[in-house]
């Protein structure tokens, strides 16, 4: 499972642990600076150290290769889009192809990303382009909308419970810039 951040994969692998055997696979090139990124790394290993020790379930948790340059090569030419265009198109599907490659690697039977928890992201989109990736790799896309049902809700909840930093941007710089987030404040 794809986790963007510790947030979108709470209530996430609360839903998806009573059903499977599951891995975080933490890949997110998009995010800037390297400092955020690191604290996001962090922070989402620490949440599923202490949800496996709260609950006895056994998430694995997999750090995939920082590599900014990839992701500024994915979405060349897109960098004015707006949050939710082309750029967030083409890195859903940057990073569920890097998902699914490793899911194909270690045997799994399927790949999906918590992305789908979050409210400003498509998950219509994020499971089209899912399973397009799917007819590539030999694994199978598990199609979610993990806002659903209270899922996002109960993902506020489950922060709270943890104390999970909640960041305040999807990750990349220009939705960050797009925001007026002061990208200082992150070195």
């Amino acid at each position: 499972m794809h986790s963007c951040c510790a947030p979108c994969s709470t209530y996430t692998l609360e839903f998806l642990s009573e059903y499977a055997d599951v891995t975080v696979l933490f890949a997110n090139s998009n995010i800037h600076p390297k400092a955020e990124y690191e604290k996001r790394a962090l922070v989402q290993k620490e949440f599923i150290d202490n949800f496996n020790e709260k609950t006895g379930n056994k998430v694995g948790f997999i750090e995939d290769e920082y590599n900014p340059a990839s992701f500024f090569q994915k979405v060349k030419g897109l960098e004015e889009e707006k949050e939710g265009g082309a750029r967030c198109t083409s890195c859903f599907q940057m990073r569920l192809d890097i998902v699914a490659k490793k899911a194909q690697d270690l045997g799994y039977d399927y790949f999906g990303s918590a992305l789908t928890l979050s409210p400003k992201k498509n998950s219509q989109l994020i499971n089209t382009l899912g399973l397009e990736i799917q007819e590539i790799f030999d694994v199978k896309y598990l199609p979610s909308d993990f806002k659903k049902n209270n899922g996002y809700s109960r993902s506020i909840e489950m922060c709270k419970e943890y104390d999970v930093y909640r960041q305040c941007y999807c990750g990349c710089i220009f939705a960050a810039m797009d925001q007026g987030i002061d990208l200082n404040e992150y070195k």
